[in-house]
């Protein structure tokens, strides 16, 4: 296009022959013959032409990169396409909630709520050592009284740890299971009002104690990517509340807390 413009600027200048009335013939251009403005006006329009037609003609010249994908094609990415389920250290905190009777005789449970956080070393591809704590707080209601006691403030607390195994899986989610026993610390005696505690006492909680516990269950995790998981941990909670009182009771509760993961990328 460009060579077409200059080649009809330089036409403009092409020297041609005039025969005039007078019968004299003369080289003119073919400039010459046009009126100034035109003439003007067609020099402007080619030379704007030449200039344009350049960058368009450098433009369709350009090639792609081989491999390289042109402007506006969609590239379709996998967040999941590096779960390989082969870290070493991993960590997790939910909100936990757990149901208890905060005494032997009690009829009405106490739903509480609180917070989980659990860890595991890996020491196989699908067999781990997990480590979990775990409190729950609220209030309990109590057995009729005549000292107008109702909705007094308990809390638990549980020290587990224990095997983990990493069942099915692939790179959306997992499920593993586990069997974590240990240590676990009820305070139930803290709103009592100097009421005697105990329960032979007006609201006939356990006393105070530590006793053993356990929680068997497991994890369901759901990969967001790479290092982070969406977990939700269903447990049957046991506590062997009461050794210290003359109620021996061994409850078992269910419980289940709600939360994010965490995976270490140190490869075993």
């Amino acid at each position: 296009m460009r060579l077409s413009c200059i080649t009809f600027a330089v036409a403009l200048f092409h020297r041609t022959f005039a025969i005039y009335h007078s019968g004299v013939m003369l080289f003119v251009n073919s400039a010459a013959r046009m009126p100034i403005r035109v003439f003007a006006s067609v020099l402007i329009a080619a030379a704007m032409a030449a200039v344009f037609a350049s960058p368009m003609q450098a433009q369709t010249s350009q090639t792609t990169p081989q491999g390289q994908p042109a402007n506006g094609v969609y590239i379709a990415s996998d967040p999941l396409a590096n779960v390989k389920y082969d870290n070493k250290w991993d960590v997790s905190v939910g909100m936990a909630y757990g149901h208890i009777h905060a005494g032997p005789n009690l009829r009405e449970g106490a739903n509480l709520g609180g917070l989980d956080l659990s860890g595991s070393y890996w020491l196989t591809k699908h067999w781990a050592v997990e480590g979990s704590g775990r409190g729950y707080l609220g209030t309990s209601g109590v057995a009729p009284n005549s000292v107008n006691l109702a909705g007094l403030f308990v809390s638990q607390y549980m020290f587990l740890a224990g095997p983990e195994y990493l069942g099915p899986h692939n790179k959306h989610a997992a499920i593993m299971l586990h069997a974590l026993v240990g240590g676990v610390y009820g305070d139930f005696n803290t709103d009592l009002r100097n009421n005697k505690p105990g329960p032979t006492g007006p609201a006939a909680f356990y006393d105070n104690q530590m006793t053993y516990g356990g929680a068997f269950g497991g994890h369901i995790d759901l990969n967001r990517s790479p290092n982070w998981v969406f977990r939700i941990t269903p447990d049957a909670l046991m506590t062997g509340y009461d050794g210290t009182s003359l109620y021996p009771h061994t409850q078992w509760n269910f419980g289940i807390s709600v939360g994010a993961e965490y995976k270490f990328k140190k490869k075993r």
